[in-house]
């Protein structure tokens, strides 16, 4: 494995040509050059969503003990409880699950359902039940080093997201960034890994129960949530942006 030393680079002097190196590496090779060359404590987040098997299997293949950040919003789908279930016995995760400062109910009792109130409706559920919460996880955990498990091939708004970026003073490491659902197939079957139990119902990107809907003709990915407003839930809107 290489690593900063051998290419007489450090992240801060050279960022594009640290992403340069990582483009032409595995995932799992992301991860190790990671784990060895950016600081520490590290934690891998995830949605539990159709495809998480994967940036799970393949974090803990390398690191068992990373820390599993899962945000609770109160609204999941009882699918998605069995499977983080499922998947946190067989895979042995280190699993904390982050949840908001105030309740579902209480929300919904002060603002109403804000995801049926347009884009601001939905930026303020996202700030408060997604971004908030994940932002405090992270900061109590003294994270520096931030995996996500998401791809180019989601969506347009991720087309251009590098390996490694910084956000917010943290590293955010995206090991599986050129992936496609081919590939993410391979390594599943080749593992023997599940897809999230609402896959075979149509569903193809899963949130929370009352912004998400299986995937029907004529509709993109993007369509499936958030009603088409947007495709982002906010954890990885900053993500556009890099050093």
């Amino acid at each position: 494995m290489l690593n900063l030393e051998k290419l007489n680079l450090q992240v801060a002097d050279d960022f594009d040509a640290v992403n340069r190196f990582l483009e032409n590496q595995t995932a799992q090779q992301r991860v190790a050059w990671a784990i060895e060359n950016l600081p520490g404590e590290f934690a891998l987040s995830s949605s539990f969503g159709v495809q998480s098997a994967v940036s799970l299997h393949l974090l803990t293949q390398i690191k068992p003990d990373i820390p599993v950040l899962l945000v609770d919003t109160g609204y999941l789908f009882p699918e998605t409880y069995q499977f983080v279930e499922q998947l946190t016995e067989r895979l042995d995760l280190n699993l904390h699950v982050l949840r908001p400062k105030v309740s579902s109910a209480w929300q919904e009792a002060r603002f109403g359902r804000l995801w049926e109130k347009g884009l601001d409706g939905l930026n303020q559920y996202n700030q408060m039940n997604k971004v908030q919460p994940m932002e405090d996880g992270l900061s109590e955990r003294n994270v520096s080093t931030w995996f996500a498990g998401i791809m180019r091939s989601q969506s347009d708004t991720r087309k251009r997201i590098n390996v490694v970026q910084k956000i917010r003073g943290r590293y955010k490491v995206h090991p599986l960034i050129d992936w496609n659902n081919r590939k993410v197939h391979q390594y599943l079957k080749a593992h023997d890994l599940p897809y999230h139990p609402l896959w075979e119902k149509g569903y193809v990107s899963i949130g929370d129960t009352h912004s998400t809907v299986p995937l029907s003709l004529g509709m993109s990915e993007s369509d499936t949530r958030f009603g088409g407003l947007k495709r982002e839930c906010g954890l990885h809107e900053e993500t556009s942006s890099s050093l």
